[in-house]
Order: structure tokens, then C-alpha cells, then sequence
């Protein structure tokens, strides 16, 4: 089911006044409407995402790489890691007009989003010589991670795209004189992005099944026991 996010505390500003405007509409509009739709043009939400390539590394043990994904955890093996970090950048602008009659003013909010990922590092353990079955056997792994990040951008941007113009449906909004620029930048980081955010973040629910038990116990068994040679047999819990 295809959901939209809500942000109702940061625009009750907005929506009390939209709704008194709406139903000057139904009649007629106002010319405090007329100039606010005709003069300022229509709101916009630009989002794009962007790809920042990625690097190998094979400076780090498996045992490092262990520590850096999950220190203090016993009885576990980390050969290969994929690192990076997400980020979102949230630009916000937009004319105003006042109606000094009602006290009211108009903004048509131009909101820009920028998604993109800090370069991916692919790390694989320096045990593992990069001609051997065993790196190769990683390094796979590791690709199906970063292929995950990478997929998962656009779908991001197809669905808060959607939700940016299900949520400013291209007019302007109005608000008492002095608050519109104000209630815009709430509703911006106290709504929109924490929502992008957890957007962002639902990619490690993917991440995780493909770190499942039985991929690692395929991992491990691979290349005639290669790495079990290297790294030992599983140890008991």
C-alpha cells in the first residue's frame, strides 16, 4: 500500500489558512489569490539523487574489519565490508507576497533535495590475496552490498517525489504575515526530513538478508576451504 507522509503539527498554520482560501475559492478568488497564484508562478520540489563511485581497500585484517562492524561481538568472522554513509541535503526558498488588508502573506515554497551516498569503500581482508578463489568469493559479496545502496537511490527519489507533490500540489501557501518562511522551515526538519531519513534507511533491512546465516556458511565453505583455512572452522556459541 502506497503511503504519504503527514506532517500535521508544522503545517496547522497552513492548513487553517488553506482551508479559508479554498472556500473563497469555491466563489471566487480573491485578489489577494489572484496575485498570489498568478504572480508568484507554482511551487517546486526538485530532488535528485547522485552515484559517488566506490574504492577498494585491503589494508585492514579480518579480524580489524570484525572489530569495525561488530566489536565485542564473539565467535564472529567479518572477511569482507562495505562502508559508506548517507546523505541528504535539503534546500529551502520561495517569493513571499504580503496582504497588508488581511494580514495574511503567500510563499510558493521552491524545495530542493539532493540524495547521495559518501563514496562506497569495499573493504576485503588482506589475508585473502586478490588472485584467490576466497577474494573473489568476497569481493562478490561485497558487490551485492554496495549494488544495494546504489539501487536503492532511485527508488528513494521516485517515493518522496511523489510526496513532495502530494504535499504542495503546485500552489502557493499561505499564513499569517511574518510566519510562512518560518511554519516552511519547521515543517522541512521536523517533517520531511526525518521522513526522508528513515526512507534512506530502510536500505539496511535489505542489507541484512543478505547477511544471513546461510550466506556466511556458504561464504566460509567455499573455494575447497580456503578460507577455513585461513580464518578456522566455526566455533561453537
Amino acid at each position: 500500500m502506497k503511503t504519504v507522509p503527514v506532517f500535521l503539527r508544522s503545517c496547522l498554520v497552513f492548513c487553517s489558512l488553506s482551508c479559508f482560501f479554498a472556500g473563497s475559492t469555491a466563489a471566487a478568488r480573491t485578489p489577494f489569490q489572484v496575485r498570489c497564484e498568478d504572480d508568484l508562478g507554482k511551487t517546486v520540489s526538485l530532488l535528485t539523487a547522485r552515484q559517488s563511485g566506490y574504492s577498494l581497500n585491503h589494508a585492514l585484517s579480518y579480524k580489524d574489519l570484525t572489530q569495525m562492524k561488530q566489536p565485542g561481538r564473539a565467535n564472529t568472522v567479518v572477511l569482507g565490508l562495505t562502508k559508506t554513509q548517507s546523505r541528504i541535503e535539503i534546500g529551502l526558498a520561495g517569493a513571499i507576497l504580503q496582504d497588508a488588508a488581511s494580514g495574511h502573506e503567500c510563499v510558493a515554497p521552491h524545495i530542493t533535495v539532493r540524495l547521495f551516498y559518501d563514496p562506497i569503500v569495499i573493504y576485503v581482508g588482506r589475508e585473502f590475496p586478490q588472485d584467490s578463489c576466497a577474494y573473489g568469493q568476497i569481493l562478490a559479496h561485497e558487490l551485492r552490498h554496495m549494488k544495494v545502496y546504489l539501487d536503492h537511490l532511485p527508488v528513494v527519489e521516485t517515493v518522496v517525489r511523489a510526496a513532495l507533490a502530494h504535499r504542495f500540489k503546485a500552489r502557493p501557501l499561505y499564513a499569517p504575515s511574518g510566519t510562512a518562511r518560518l511554519a516552511l522551515a519547521h515543517e522541512v526538519n521536523t517533517g520531511w526530513l526525518p521522513y526522508i531519513k528513515a526512507e534512506m534507511a530502510k536500505v539496511e533491512l535489505q542489507q541484512a538478508q543478505i547477511d544471513s546465516v546461510q550466506e556466511y556458511a556458504r561464504l566460509k565453505a567455499s573455494c575447497n576451504g580456503e578460507i577455513n583455512s585461513i580464518v578456522g572452522p566455526p566455533r561453537g556459541r
